[in-house]
């Protein structure tokens, strides 16, 4: 179910705010673009109701970010032509302090990216948001969107049999694992069930393998998953352990929380004003 909406005029005042608390050592990393795309379809300077509802869906991105992970929207206009659906994901990994400051980024290049547009799509590397007017939300898409992959390495044998056991080994949306030789992530996008995250995984494997071969690092991105993976070090991505998540939480609280302080002040800025204009008549 979609969360209420929330105001846009605390947009610009999050993002204000986001980029003034500590985040990890790696948060610029976790900004790193990966892959983007916009529609064909655009709307127009006239058409303010789309503009209006795509507004309200990015500002409610950025706010929900601030305490989940992952979230999906319907702002649902006077025409059909005026709804649009959005969703956003981190890392299963981030702090909420990291996951809010990439999804702001990720709101900032998506508008840069595809101004004008219906719809967008950005992946970052510690983030991904999507959103269009035609229904995207639960629906499967296995489809390779992007991949690269590293130099060649010989032995394969430990990364498949750690590229396996993530999907035979079953788990939730982020899955993770790692040894002495080779680290690897996968993560499906929360609208995904269990048994569709697994397919969806499986297919990203696949591709992987056949794409990167013997590749000492490779990353396959589906429409609704990926998998990454790294041999021999030098190319961590997991973005925090216990200790690194906790950092700035307090901080991130505190901001937060003012503001909120600060909409509840201009709620009631709003409302005396209204008050006494009236009784002045």
């Amino acid at each position: 179910m979609a969360t209420t909406l929330v105001p846009f005029f605390s947009l610009t005042l999050l993002t204000f705010l986001l980029s003034t608390f500590p985040t990890s050592s790696d948060s610029s990393a976790l900004k790193t673009f990966v892959y983007g795309g916009c529609s064909h379809l655009k709307f127009s300077s006239e058409d303010t109701s789309y503009m209006a509802n795509l507004n309200a869906l990015l500002t409610s991105l950025v706010n929900s970010a601030t305490y989940s992970s992952y979230n999906h929207f319907t702002v649902v206009g006077t025409s059909p032509h005026d709804v649009v659906y959005g969703l956003y994901q981190c890392c299963g990994d981030l702090s909420m302090p990291d996951c809010a400051s990439c999804i702001v980024h990720s709101v900032n290049q998506v508008g840069s990216l595809c101004p004008g547009s219906c719809g967008g799509v950005v992946q970052l590397q510690g983030c991904f948001i999507k959103f269009d007017n035609d229904t995207f939300l639960g629906v499967e898409d296995k489809a390779v969107v992007y991949k690269k992959c590293g130099p060649t390495k010989n032995d394969m044998t430990t990364r498949d049999a750690m590229l396996d056991g993530m999907v035979t080994g079953g788990g939730g949306l982020y899955r993770e694992g790692g040894s002495k030789d080779v680290a690897a992530i996968a993560q499906c996008v929360g609208d995904l069930s269990g048994g569709e995250c697994q397919d969806c995984l499986e297919e990203a494997i696949k591709q992987l393998k056949v794409a990167c071969g013997t590749a000492s690092y490779g990353d396959m991105y589906l429409g609704k998953c990926y998998v990454r993976y790294t041999i021999g070090g030098g190319r961590g991505f997991f973005n925090s352990d216990g200790s690194e998540k906790n950092r700035g939480v307090k901080t991130f609280a505190l901001i937060v929380g003012l503001l909120a302080a600060i909409a509840i002040l201009i709620i009631f800025l709003t409302f005396l004003c209204r008050a006494f204009g009236g009784s002045s008549k």
